[in-house]
């Protein structure tokens, strides 16, 4: 499972079209047309294939030990992002569950990824990290983003997130963990909120990108499920 080999944009991710990159354009179209509440985003591969698989495994087969290997992919994505750190690490922030979704599934799978990411980075003795995971609640169940249009998509997260500790980020850099960007529409609105609540910037850090249905132009190796314990062992 390969990190992506695609240009970029320098602030959501997204793949850069032939134009904008012919062009020498840094960020794609719709960040242009309106600034990101998030300084960046970035992630370790595109959410397809065998990674798709690997994220699903964890996500709805409670699969826990995927979390090891998703966690050692985010560190090198956080690795990247690190260059535009500040002088104090940032206060990491998994992307939270509403309490029905947490005591269902039983765990949330943005802070195992985050927590195993960090303790990498603990054992390198590099960056000492502050992981908050209740520093952002998901107060407001919101449903499935799937099949939603934009401005669906938005409406269905709007007030669902609140900052719990606002003097805890007043001008703190956050970084914002999540296990995909898809639409980016959850992320943008988390990041709104730890902006209003007073946060200095807000990046943005996941294992997966969804790209546009023309972007992924290098595919992930394909990964069958029998092979998935083989791929989890040989990044472990």
């Amino acid at each position: 499972m390969e990190r992506l080999r695609v240009p970029l944009c320098a602030a959501c991710g997204e793949r850069l079209e032939q134009m904008e990159v012919a062009t020498g354009q840094r960020l794609c179209g719709a960040c242009r047309m309106e600034e990101p509440p998030f300084a960046r985003a970035i992630a370790y591969g595109s959410y397809s294939d065998g990674l798709r698989e690997l994220i699903q495994l964890l996500k709805y087969q409670g699969v826990r030990p995927a979390a090891n290997v998703l966690g050692r992919m985010l560190g090198e994505a956080i690795l990247e992002l690190s260059e535009n750190f500040g002088d104090v690490a940032p206060i990491v922030v998994p992307v939270p569950l509403h309490t029905g979704k947490l005591r269902q599934r039983g765990f949330n799978q943005s802070e195992l990824i985050a927590r195993a990411a960090l303790k990498n980075f603990r054992m390198r003795g590099t960056e000492r990290f502050e992981i908050a995971p209740s520093l952002l609640q998901r107060v407001r169940e919101t449903q499935s983003q799937t099949g939603l249009s934009a401005e669906q998509r938005r409406a269905n997260v709007r007030g669902a997130f609140r900052v719990m500790e606002r003097i805890a980020i007043a001008g703190r850099d956050i970084l914002l963990i999540d296990d995909v960007f898809t639409t980016g529409t959850t992320v943008r609105e988390c990041a709104r909120v730890l902006r209003r609540a007073g946060a200095a910037r807000v990046l943005v850090a996941t294992v997966a990108r969804a790209l546009k249905p023309d972007a992924v132009a290098a595919k992930l190796p394909g990964i069958e499920e029998q092979a998935l314990p083989r791929a989890m062992a040989a990044h472990a």
